[in-house]
């Protein structure tokens, strides 16, 4: 796949928030055995160490040893027993903060993106039996992402996001506005204005 790809030192900082709006506009690969498929970042959401919505809140855990790993490790968990979410592991190594990504503008792939999800892809278009759903559907939500892009938790997992497999590109957009607001689909924490998405972008999750 073309493209810049990040070294480890982009995601060095130490505050996740700031990693969490420097990821819009990048790109993530996945070139697996079934081909290549990528996204440009337009939406994540930061999730600090003293944050109640973190999995690292006040805990340290098998599932959550990743989030202390270096800056720019993979964190896929799954959430409801059937939907994996992928994360990218920031600040210092030793404190459990990530970035979750949340939605992603398609750039390659999108016939392999809709057929792991079980649709079918034609003409910008992607359509089930039923009706038809939207291209910025595909990756709209981070359940839907990771099956679109065949992240596998018990394959990428905590990796480095540096490698031949599952890594990132620079930025393919640059000149947007990026809004914050509370995060979604969380119980605790939500007042927090931990969420940053491209304004306008139609394949935001969820625009407010």
């Amino acid at each position: 796949m073309s493209g810049n790809k990040l070294s480890l030192s982009f995601f060095q900082s130490d505050d996740t928030r700031t990693l969490a709006r420097k990821l819009l506009g990048c790109e993530l690969v996945h070139d697996s055995p079934d081909g290549i498929t990528s996204g440009i970042i337009v939406e994540t959401e930061a999730y600090l160490q003293d944050d109640p919505a973190c999995h690292a809140f006040n805990r340290r855990t098998t599932r959550t040893e990743p989030m202390y790993g270096p800056a720019g490790t993979s964190y896929v968990y799954l959430i409801y027993g059937m939907y994996q979410c992928f994360n990218v592991v920031s600040n210092r190594e030793g404190i459990g903060e990530a970035v979750l990504v949340r939605a992603l503008q398609p750039t390659s792939g999108t016939d392999l993106m809709a057929l792991r999800r079980g649709l079918i892809y034609r003409k910008h278009e992607v359509t089930t039996f039923s009706k038809p759903v939207g291209l910025k559907e595909l990756c709209r939500g981070p359940g839907k992402l990771a099956k679109a892009m065949g992240i596998d938790r018990a394959i990428h997992n905590n990796i480095l996001l540096t490698g031949d497999t599952l890594y990132m590109n620079e930025p393919v957009l640059s000149d947007f506005e990026t809004v914050i607001s509370p995060r979604v689909g969380i119980n605790v924490g939500v007042d927090l204005p931990y969420r940053y998405y491209i304004k306008n972008n139609p394949f935001v999750s969820k625009p407010w």
